[in-house]
């Protein structure tokens, strides 16, 4: 199973990385320790915190009926990093 689908890059995750916690879209299914093990092997940091979040499904009308539709459910994992330590994805490239 994998359990990082991908990291969520959005301005308000960007100012979060600042902070030291990583946003990432994980599989349903996974658990919080799973969510840290596969952060530590992939980029090689060591992971303090992990929080969950299920994000509800949204409807939408689409077409020209304008049927109702409705998106599934997702989960995404922020990740606290230890001091000093990053990843390189969530980066902007600006030095403070």
């Amino acid at each position: 199973m994998t359990v990082i689908i991908r990291p969520i890059i959005t301005e308000k995750s960007l100012q979060l990385a600042q902070k030291g916690w990583y946003t990432f879209q994980v599989a349903k299914q996974s658990h919080k320790v799973h969510v840290a093990r596969a952060v530590n092997e992939l980029y090689k940091v060591k992971v303090l915190d992990v929080r969950s979040i299920t994000v509800p499904g949204k409807e939408m009308k689409t077409g020209r009926k304008r049927t109702v539709r409705k998106t599934s459910a997702w989960k995404k994992a922020l990740v606290k990093l230890a001091k000093e330590q990053t990843i390189a994805v969530f980066s902007t490239g600006e030095k403070k």
